[in-house]
């Protein structure tokens, strides 16, 4: 069983008691729209918590699932690195709580699992998303073209970023980037 505890998140080894929950975020529109799956979410999210090759984690917020992050590595040696994905209840957007969940796992596969390297892809018109990875120290690679299927079966780009263990942020960083971003603004 793995704990981690952020500043406002803790993530927790996800099992079976929580796919309830992860289904009724996941069936969420606004959630729906960015994780396709099938029509049985819940046989969707046991899948991955099945899955040897994918670490899902519950995201909790005062006692309560606000989400799932989940990892996957690559293992060849001389490409080494790790993956990450999330998805959160649409009810605490705004709130920080997936840039401290992203932070937290990102912190933990670079000090405590030694990945030097790890990489994010979200669609490259999620601008919430694409702000909340670089909050953490992600940067854009590029944008991989018509990279994956929406619910409406067309095809849409995907934005890499990648976040090196040096470039790693911490929480000082996001109150810095959003004063920045609102003198912009104003």
């Amino acid at each position: 069983m793995t704990e981690l505890q952020g500043t406002r998140v803790v993530l927790t080894t996800a099992g079976p008691d929580d796919i309830p929950a992860l289904a009724a975020i996941r069936a969420t529109a606004e959630v729906a729209e960015r994780w396709r799956g099938g029509p049985d979410l819940a046989a969707d999210i046991a899948e991955d918590l099945a899955d040897p090759d994918t670490h899902c984690l519950t995201i909790r917020h005062r006692d309560r699932i606000a989400g799932m992050i989940q990892w996957h590595e690559e293992t060849e040696p001389d490409y080494r690195h790790a993956g990450i994905d999330i998805f959160l209840d649409p009810g605490v957007h705004g709130a920080g709580l997936g840039t401290d969940a992203v932070r937290t796992l990102a912190r933990h596969l670079v000090r405590d699992l030694g990945f030097h390297r790890l990489v994010i892809d979200p669609a490259a018109d999620n601008a919430p998303a694409i702000r909340c990875y670089a909050k953490v120290g992600f940067r854009p690679v590029g944008v991989m073209r018509q990279y994956e299927r929406g619910p409406d079966g067309s095809w849409h780009d995907g934005l890499l970023m990648d976040l090196l263990a040096d470039e790693l942020t911490d929480e000082l960083t996001d109150e810095l980037t959003d004063e920045l971003a609102d003198e912009q603004v104003d």
